[in-house]
């Protein structure tokens, strides 16, 4: 299905499946962020980062998504695919994002300091690069930047307490 004929529910349904792997990373000590590819209106890859379990610094959300939708339409080149994502894409899978040929992005809340997708550097959407045809942020960002902060005041609150013993 056309990106154009989604209408704005329909791209929040699927931004709700990424809230639920980024809620599964929080629950796994991870930064909260989740990803899906879609084409042709199914989930063709997904994840969520795992850089700490897996100890690789390029176990994002993104490309571990990416990979997976290769892997189940069998091409590299993702065309017609629609990616969901919780933040805003770093530098690193926002070039995975135009190398793979994914034609839309819509993504949740901005990173102003490491987004490469207008925030900090403008990577998706760059008009000399072959990227992607719509890129969209703030798709359901109260909700994914709430994720985040609760995470992240966990992990303060964690080593406050653990300072204390």
């Amino acid at each position: 299905m056309s990106d154009q004929r989604l209408n704005q529910s329909s791209h929040e349904d699927w931004m709700r499946k990424a809230l639920g792997l980024a809620t599964k990373a929080m629950l796994e000590d991870e930064v909260p962020i989740g990803a899906i590819v879609v084409y042709k209106g199914k989930i063709v890859g997904q994840g969520y980062n795992q850089c700490n379990s897996l100890n690789d610094s390029t176990a994002h959300a993104e490309m571990l998504a990416i990979t997976a939708a290769s892997n189940t339409i069998g091409d590299w080149r993702l065309t017609d695919c629609t990616m969901y994502v919780t933040k805003e894409p770093c530098s690193m899978c926002a070039g995975a994002i135009v190398n793979s040929r994914i034609e839309f992005l819509y993504f949740g809340c901005y990173d102003e300091d490491l987004g490469a997708c207008g925030s900090k550097f403008e990577i998706c959407g760059h008009v000399s690069l072959n990227t992607p045809a719509v890129v969209r942020g703030n798709l359901l960002s109260g909700e994914s930047l709430a994720l985040i902060k609760e995470y992240f005041f966990r992990k303060r609150k964690k080593i406050k307490d653990l300072s204390r013993e």
